[in-house]
């Protein structure tokens, strides 16, 4: 057991050195807009359609459950409040990143460990350049802006499907669906903070992926094993901080 706790004590603090070094090192790879701009693609492209498919049933999902449940107390007419805010506030943001860790951020971490193992970090050393800047500030600063972007479309899409089950499938008033939201969704309150959610969540997630890559058994074993713990520690982050963040955010 003190085993146990002095290795997750020795693995935060590997972490977050790496974390400071990437964060001091951004900076210098920004200048590559090239090598961030492709990532950005790759990333984005990567988790698009996951993104997207899931989000219109969690919006189809949603739609029916709200419509059932306001039905109870003659509030039908709110249900497209109660879907944009489930989205922006939360479902946006936390699936989103879920989602994105298990597909591209499971991703970097076999294409850094693999890096690794094939020695080619080590051959960027011996040739002078870092392979922080070099291969992950760029994937660092992409992910951290493509999480926001996903969250914003999940909960895009996810509205639509919403809309398509009030509106379409059950018969609520378009109007009034959209009216309510409008009225109902504060800009600041709750499409900044779910703005602010989703950085945190790709920042985190982000680094927990290149952090496992960077550090993984340079063997098939020891990638195919990083990976796996991309997923879970990436999971266990993203509930543990979205607590937090509704606690500070939403009072």
């Amino acid at each position: 057991m003190l085993n146990k706790l002095i290795n997750l004590v020795v693995s935060l603090g590997k972490f977050y050195i790496l974390l400071g070094r990437v964060l001091f090192r951004s900076s210098i790879a920004l200048r590559r807009f090239d090598l961030i701009s492709f990532q950005i693609r790759f990333l984005g492209n990567y988790s698009l359609t996951i993104i997207l498919i899931s989000g219109l049933f969690v919006g189809l999902v949603l739609g029916l459950q709200g419509y059932y449940t306001l039905r109870r107390y003659g509030s039908e007419e709110a249900l497209g409040l109660l879907v944009a805010l489930s989205l922006v506030r939360e479902l946006g943001p936390v699936v989103s990143a879920l989602l994105f860790s298990g597909r591209a951020g499971t991703s970097l971490t076999a294409e850094i460990g693999l890096m690794k193992a094939g020695e080619q970090l080590s051959a960027l050393e011996a040739m002078g350049v870092s392979p922080i800047s070099r291969i992950l500030c760029p994937r660092f600063i992409a992910g951290v802006i493509v999480v926001p972007l996903l969250a914003g479309l999940f909960s895009a899409i996810g509205i639509i499907g919403g809309w398509i089950v009030a509106v379409l499938m059950i018969g609520v008033d378009s109007g009034a669906f959209w009216s309510q939201m409008s009225e109902g969704v504060d800009f600041w309150g709750d499409i900044v903070n779910g703005f602010l959610k989703s950085l945190v969540f790709g920042t985190i997630v982000t680094q927990i992926s290149l952090f496992m890559g960077y550090t993984a058994t340079p063997t098939p074993e020891g990638v195919s094993s990083a990976t796996t713990r991309t997923v879970v520690v990436s999971a266990f982050s993203i509930l543990g901080i979205d607590f937090i963040l509704t606690a500070l955010m939403f009072n």
